[in-house]
């Protein structure tokens, strides 16, 4: 007789803790399979640490069969999942295709970059849910900075030394924070960027920093970031984006390359494909987080609309804290529904939340404790030690060097612009040149390198005046890396379960124009069409 299947879809939050539980009560009794496009877990609480230069990449990756033993790990994104058959359809990193069969299903897919209908932020600005998001932007501030030393226009250097932050969440609040820093420190150990000025613009449509914290940790970091010189404008956003700059929602025009978009997380599409009842994208489900009328079906994480016990009528917001704690009840459900022990509901109780400023400054409120500067800091740094699941002895090492040594500000080059679009429903893999993308809509503005673009306006006439950074071996047409933010800080929306998933992937990509040759080894493929549109909710 064979032994029951359970298949994980999405290793973030949610699906690594049901993976790392379910294998522990399963005792090999069972088979568990974990789909996910890569192969780690990403801690992305401290991911605008790595933006930051403070850490290196590898750092917050949690390597899933190192850690997972009892684990078969399928490297792949999930293209359809069949109800009935119990099957879900996935493709591979080398695009072939796979099935694999269920006797219980867990959805923990994750959220993707939210997107607002505003003229060309798709276009101009990037994301901040992945290893390549942030290894883009380290690499865009730098070269800005580096652009700016170089130039005799007072005008492109101020251009170039702003910085624009959309969200002033946790993510929005950590990038603008640190990369304050940051760039502060590249200007004063040069003595050929004297006088240079690095400006942080931190936007958002809330009356405060942190809205959804308690107003004494909102003041504490409104603090900290103006103290460090960060333009903190609350009740302003972006109206339009362009080439040159950011027209705000008060009528300023700001000159800029570098737009970083952090306005919040949106459920994966995935969760709506499968045509259940949803909640604002999210997949509903009973306190034990199973599906209504499907009792193989599980979900958890972001993907899962889990009802919130603790305040009837509502659900559980989407935060890296509720992912992780639902995944350890997902799996204590799957394994009772195979009779092994006793279900359980989902309940919670709120434990703090701590947001890590930079330096030693941070805001935290552990079990309710207020607590600011170096204490708060210190609490900051030992509760990422605590939640991460592998890393810790690295992370506490590269933690000691910052503190020692100056930060290496240098372009590794390894992520071109055009391979981190903002609209894409994988942030977790950088887009590759003879391959398709996924999740740029057709018609958004979205370009290929320029060599792609035939007939397309000279590089030298777009902002920045340089070569374009999609052509190997150039500098970006629109530097603008962006961010979304959210996710997996303590409290901070959660990291994307399922890295990738959407539900079109078996869809041909679309033809390139007749102008446009087809991809190459030097050359980004096209924009991909995405079946997910903006709901009423986005808006």
């Amino acid at each position: 007789m064979s032994r029951p299947r359970t298949v994980i879809v999405g290793a973030g939050f949610a699906g690594y803790r049901t993976a790392r539980t379910l294998s522990g009560l399963a005792r090999g009794r069972g088979e568990i399979v974990l789909l996910n496009p890569t192969d780690y877990f990403l801690y992305l609480p401290l991911l605008p640490q790595v933006a930051a230069g403070i850490l290196e990449p590898r750092r917050v990756t949690v390597s899933l069969s190192g850690t997972l033993p009892r684990v078969k790990l399928v490297l792949g994104e999930s293209d359809r999942i069949d109800l009935d058959a119990r099957q879900v359809h996935y493709t591979g990193p080398e695009g072939e295709g796979g099935t694999l069969d269920y006797d219980r299903l867990v959805l923990a897919a994750g959220s993707v970059n939210k997107l607002l209908p505003i003229p060309g932020v798709a276009e101009h600005a990037h994301g901040f849910r992945g290893l390549p998001e942030a290894l883009y932007l380290r690499d865009h501030v730098t070269r800005q900075v580096e652009l700016a030393a170089a130039t005799d226009d007072p005008e492109r250097c101020a251009a170039r030394c702003t910085f624009v932050v959309v969200g002033a969440g946790y993510t929005g609040t950590e990038v603008a924070a640190h990369g304050q820093l940051f760039t502060d420190a590249q200007v004063a150990r040069h003595p050929m960027r004297t006088g240079m000025r690095p400006r942080w613009l931190l936007l958002d449509i809330a009356d405060r920093v942190l809205p959804e914290l308690d107003e004494r940790l909102s003041r504490t970091a409104d603090t900290v970031l103006r103290e460090r010189g960060v333009d903190v404008r609350m009740g302003t956003s972006v109206k339009e984006a362009t080439h040159d700059g950011v027209l705000l929602t008060d009528g300023e025009f700001v000159d800029t390359r570098t737009l970083v978009w952090c306005v919040g997380v949106r459920p994966d599409p995935l969760a709506e494909s499968l045509g259940l009842p949803m909640e604002r994208g999210r997949l509903l489900v009973d306190p034990h987080l199973r599906v209504p009328g499907r009792p193989e079906v599980f979900a958890c994480g972001d993907a899962a609309a889990v009802p919130d016990l603790e305040k009837p009528g509502s659900y559980t917001p989407m935060t890296a804290q509720h992912a992780w704690r639902q995944g350890k009840v997902c799996a204590h459900n799957v394994a009772a529904s195979f009779g092994d022990g006793e279900r359980r509901a989902y309940r919670h109780k709120d434990m703090g939340f701590v947001v890590d400023l930079g330096g030693v400054k941070a805001a935290a409120n552990p079990l309710g404790v207020n607590l600011s500067g170096v204490a708060a800091g210190a609490v900051a740094r030992g509760y990422h030690l605590a939640a991460m699941p592998g890393n810790r002895v690295r992370v506490a090492a590269d933690w000691l060097l910052d503190a020692v040594l100056p930060r290496q500000a240098v372009q590794l080059g390894l992520v071109r612009s055009w391979s981190v679009p903002l609209d894409t429903a994988s942030p977790e893999l950088a887009r590759v040149p003879g391959r398709p993308g996924r999740g740029r809509s057709s018609g958004d503005g979205t370009q290929p390198p320029a060599a792609a673009r035939a007939g397309s306006e000279p590089e030298r006439n777009r902002a920045g005046g340089g070569p374009a950074e999609d052509r190997p071996g150039g500098e970006p047409a629109r530097n603008r890396p962006g961010g979304e933010p959210a996710a997996g800080r303590p409290g901070g929306g959660p990291a994307k379960g399922r890295p990738g998933g959407e539900p079109a992937k078996n869809r041909p990509a679309v033809a390139p124009p007749p102008d446009q040759p087809p991809p190459g080894p030097d050359v980004a493929p096209g924009p991909v069409k995405r079946t997910d549109r903006f709901t009423e909710g986005d808006s």
